[in-house]
């Protein structure tokens, strides 16, 4: 049986992986309103909004498939894993990254459960039976 990270390795690995999502979020706007111009529109603004989250949801599926791991997860040595330890195919990374998105919608849900949660699992992950492993390598 591989160990659960741990509640603040997840935490760790969550405010690292918002850094960066700043960084790449900066860039995608910059690029966004070079092409488009300026978002002072509603319907541009929303279209910005729509876009950043499917490139963030194209970082975060593509990394969950393939290895398991973001940048952030691999710097505090965590693994996303499904129930045969294996990574998320394509369609449960996919079906992760909307969960992700509706329950943080709602309140904060997804960070909220973890912090209850018997095995420091995620709300998504409970559902989905993925979680978080410590790596050693």
């Amino acid at each position: 049986m591989t160990e659960n990270a741990t509640r603040l390795r997840l935490f760790a690995a969550c405010v690292y992986e918002l850094l960066l999502l700043f960084a790449l979020w900066m860039l995608c706007t910059w690029i966004f309103v070079q092409l488009f111009g300026q978002v002072k529109q509603p319907y541009k603004r929303l279209q910005l909004q729509l876009f950043l989250w499917i490139v963030t949801g194209m970082y975060f599926v593509w990394c969950w498939h393939k290895t398991g791991q973001t940048l952030a997860t691999k710097t505090w040595k965590i693994k996303l894993v499904n129930q045969q330890n294996s990574t998320l195919s394509f369609q449960q990374a996919i079906v992760r990254y909307a969960l992700a998105s509706l329950l943080m919608l709602v309140f904060g849900l997804w960070f909220i459960w973890v912090l209850v949660d018997k095995e420091g699992l995620f709300f998504h992950d409970r559902l989905l039976k993925s979680r978080f492993i410590y790596v050693t390598l």
